[in-house]
């Protein structure tokens, strides 16, 4: 056969070799669009809310030479409990002293301030007081400031009804707590801002990248995702509502269940002016959750909330958002059916506070009596991953667990986004003994 020239170019036929090198050079541009060689991925991160991008900060800022991605299942970032919390930075008052919560709430709370200030998102210190509406709360209120007072708060400061008309004029009180660092931001917003100073580091986030497989195979891990398939060294779970499924995956059994709890908000009208900043019960120490209390929001305006009803999905933000295989799940674990019978008075006045707007009054005029129905409108809502055990219990303190390759962040409700930084910067530590950085 006569070779002949097509358009000044030699035909492909003609260089055996040429189809091989531009396989290989697709390969490589396919490799390239997910960041890096897959081999090259020291550390992958599953779960973009804020306490997988502080882990992903604190990792790039000690270990700037090892390869890094966060996997977020969502199209953007913090989608789920960090941008449906109600952006409060939590000064550090509830949490027993000693415990991971009080110190890296504590730390966390200078942390996240600086890095606000660094990155421009504005922060209010509205302050908070908490109220003690009963003599029986008052005791209760004393323990709150010994324990915020071990705890290291800055400016704690036991104050009598007077003081408390001073800071809320519409507040009732024999007596409260004022915490004057307690702060507000949108976690949103430092999510946003946390991505971008990762991205300029070089990490990668993969959006859309649902994981749903890992297998293991020799010294790597491998990430079956909705994107791209992920190859890494180690591997950092931050999966929030799902990170007792992230964890089977690898072959663990964590022996907790993450069982959701929404939370429902009214908001405030414009026209309401009986709120300052943020006024909160003294909480149930039988329950690891607040109240129903006021809070006022970084971007104008204030909510009333929230409750925590049993949710019949992970991601169950409505009534009618159902899943079978949460509620399979749920049902089927004997914790949850300990956690039930423990707290089923509370759980069904938590339903009922859900279903009437009147009982959802009630518990706001305990704080502010002068609030009435036409001061109310329908607001948003927020799923709390609750971690429970095979006893029961409501996993109190953060569940950070190693493994062969990896670490299990379990448990992290709030203030966990105000501990962001912090627990970030703890994980990195434990990251550079069980990972050999």
């Amino acid at each position: 056969m006569v070779s002949r020239r097509v358009s000044g170019k030699r035909r492909a036929s003609q260089w055996p070799w040429r189809a091989h090198v531009v396989r290989a050079l697709a390969r490589g541009r396919e490799k390239f669009q997910i960041g890096m060689n897959s081999e090259r991925i020291d550390i992958a991160i599953i779960g973009g809310g804020i306490v997988g991008l502080g882990t992903a900060l604190a990792l790039t800022e000690r270990f700037p030479n090892r390869s890094l991605a966060v996997l977020e299942a969502e199209r953007e970032l913090a989608s789920h409990q960090t941008g449906h919390n109600s952006g409060v930075i939590h000064a550090g008052i509830y949490y027993k002293p000693g415990s991971a919560k009080a110190r890296l709430c504590v730390e966390g709370v200078r942390l996240m301030k600086q890095f606000c200030r660094d990155n421009e998102v504005p922060v209010d210190d509205c302050g908070k007081v908490i109220v003690a509406v009963t003599e029986d709360e008052v005791p209760r209120l004393q323990e709150l400031y010994q324990r915020g007072m071990a705890n290291g708060v800055p400016g704690l400061e036991m104050i009598d009804p007077g003081r408390v008309r001073e800071l809320e004029p519409h507040a009732r009180a024999l007596g409260a707590l004022y915490s004057p660092s307690t702060a507000i931001v949108d976690f949103s917003a430092v999510a946003g801002a946390m991505e971008s100073r990762l991205s300029a580091a070089g990490a990668l986030i993969l959006k859309q990248s649902r994981v749903r497989a890992i297998r293991r195979e020799a010294a790597f891990l491998h990430l079956e995702t909705d994107g791209a398939p992920l190859v890494a060294r180690n591997l950092i779970n931050c999966g929030g509502l799902h990170a007792d499924r992230i964890a089977r995956m690898m072959g663990i059994d964590p022996r907790v269940l993450v069982i959701p709890f929404r939370g429902e908000y009214y908001t405030l009208r414009a026209d309401c002016r009986m709120v300052r900043g943020l006024i909160y019960p003294v909480p149930n120490p039988q329950f690891p959750f607040l109240g129903v209390h006021f809070t006022k929001r970084i971007h104008g305006g204030y909510e009333a909330g929230p409750n925590a009803v049993l949710a019949f999905a992970r991601e169950g933000y409505r009534w009618g958002n159902i899943s079978v295989r949460d509620l399979v799940e749920m049902f089927t674990y004997a914790g949850f059916w300990r956690m039930a019978w423990k707290y089923w008075r509370t759980e069904v006045y938590e339903l009922y506070r859900s279903l009437s707007r009147r009982a959802f009054l009630r518990a706001l005029q305990r704080l502010v009596p002068d609030l009435r129905d036409e001061h109310l409108e329908p607001g948003g809502s927020g799923v709390r991953a609750q971690t429970i055990t095979p006893e029961g219990r409501l996993v109190d303190d953060f569940q950070i667990v190693e493994a062969p390759n990896a670490i299990h962040v379990l448990n992290a409700p709030s203030p966990a986004a105000t501990a962001s930084i912090a627990i970030g910067r703890h994980i990195a530590g434990l990251a550079a003994n069980c990972f050999g950085l």
